[in-house]
């Protein structure tokens, strides 16, 4: 690319989003928007945006993620997942843009015993699972130059993720329950821009070859695997500088002792061997990147 690339960062408040402009900076002139200035419910100002933008690069971290509450609003969370990205893929086509989108190991019903790939079958157990699956087909009917990853259990330093759950529930309390027998790969919102940014830098250099050759659809999770129970753990573990000395006690339980509105899958462990030969990308594995987060959250602890 001849000029600095102007770079649309869609949900960048989000937790992914706001470590995409991290990651992004020194890329090119980035326009970040977010729900408090645009309806990504609605097609026609996402699209007036992505016009008044002439962007080279769409980055799109915006997403319903109401996982239960997508259960009763299913209308809403299908705008912001499958509507919204099917407007961005066409925009991005009309403009020659570079889209990249991110998806999640909902779509998988989680009754296969090895890690998911790209060539399993989805089958969302939920609304919001299914209405991820909608936005990943409508990208891909689309066509253009995209990526879309789908990527697990994501967290960070902001935001509101299980993390940061813990932390406040460990704070409150001396024990906690939290369901063991669901197991996936926790990926940090630090882990997925760095990796995102590697590889658009790849394609900006032409090293991935032709469009054809790299458009389509890529696991991204950090490697290895464990139950929300384990991660919990692992967490407090970590964390007693932040707890001020704390370690609340984490008992396990089953699903079916805590009933939810929708219904999670038991295993979305997902393969990332074709992010790997593709790209030559790896994610640090789950326990790193969460010392990386914890370290964080304590330097951020001991500047206020």
């Amino acid at each position: 690319m001849s000029h600095s690339p102007r770079i649309l960062i869609v949900g960048c408040l989000g937790q992914v989003g706001l470590e995409l402009q991290r990651s992004f900076a020194e890329v090119g002139e980035i326009t970040a928007r977010d729900r408090d200035t645009f309806d990504l419910a609605e097609p026609d100002e996402v699209r007036s945006l992505v016009r008044s933008v002439s962007p080279d690069i769409i980055l799109n971290a915006a997403a319903y993620t109401a996982v239960d509450r997508a259960e009763s609003e299913p209308e809403i969370a299908r705008a912001a997942n499958a509507q919204a990205p099917a407007t961005l893929a066409e925009e991005a086509l009309r403009l020659g843009a570079l889209l990249v989108h991110y998806s999640t190991d909902y779509v998988f019903n989680g009754s296969k015993a090895d890690p998911w790939t790209e060539n399993d079958s989805p089958n969302p157990l939920n609304v919001y699972g299914a209405s991820k699956l909608a936005g990943e087909e409508a990208i891909r009917a689309v066509g253009g130059r995209f990526l879309i990853f789908r990527t697990s259990w994501v967290y960070g330093p902001h935001g509101n993720n299980f993390l940061l759950t813990m932390l406040r529930l460990g704070r409150e309390r001396d024990s906690l329950i939290v369901v063991d027998d669901q197991f996936g790969a926790p990926t940090t919102s630090i882990e997925l821009a760095k990796a995102t940014r590697t590889i658009v830098d790849g394609v900006l250099d032409g090293q991935f070859g032709s469009d054809s050759d790299w458009s389509g659809l890529y696991h991204m999770t950090c490697s290895g695997s464990v139950s929300w129970c384990g991660f919990a753990q692992a967490i407090f573990a970590r964390a007693k500088a932040l707890l001020n000395g704390k370690t609340p006690e984490v008992h396990p339980i089953l699903s079916s002792d805590y009933p939810t509105l929708a219904r999670r899958p038991k295993n979305s462990v997902l393969s990332n061997g074709k992010l790997n030969s593709r790209f030559g990308v790896r994610l640090a594995s789950w326990d790193t990147a969460l010392d990386e987060v914890i370290r964080k959250l304590k330097m951020s602890q001991e500047k206020a």
